[in-house]
């Protein structure tokens, strides 16, 4: 099932039990992939969905740690709920083990051996993560493994 169609799905089920943030959340990400349809100019493969998908974690990512920094409690518990609900649509997450042998091998793999590697390593790593791990994580197992 296209993600869209799981989404119009989810959509029609939480308009059902009323669950308002639930349906605001799902209605921003079928938003989000349409735009990008429209921006792309036809349909999206599934490695344009999961980038739509990234994107709108990496967003509210960005906002909690605001939200937290800024002391604001009541709109971080809000993002935090929206991040879950946007979870739900996204591919499973690497496990730091998981990211770290990725790390490791694309590191053999490219023959990085210094921190002026860090770029070569760094484009050769996130394909193959696209979605499934956060750049920040990425990043910090890659400059440990470099340093």
């Amino acid at each position: 099932m296209a993600l869209l169609d799981k989404l119009n799905e989810d959509m029609k089920q939480a308009m059902r039990d009323k669950e308002k943030e639930k349906l605001s959340v799902i209605r921003m990400l079928k938003s989000a992939l349409q735009n990008e349809a429209i921006n792309h100019g036809g349909e999206l493969s599934p490695d344009d969905e999961i980038t739509v998908l990234a994107r709108e974690m990496k967003q509210r990512r960005d906002s909690l740690s605001e939200f937290e920094k800024a002391g604001r409690d009541d709109l971080a518990e809000k993002v935090r709920s929206e991040i879950e609900i946007v979870e739900d649509y996204s591919p499973k997450q690497l496990s730091d083990d998981e990211l770290e042998e990725i790390v490791k091998a694309t590191i053999a793999e490219v023959g990085a051996t210094s921190k002026a590697d860090f770029g070569k390593v760094m484009g050769a790593i996130m394909p193959k993560v696209k979605g499934k791990a956060d750049g920040n994580a990425v990043n910090k197992f890659v400059k440990q493994y470099l340093s």
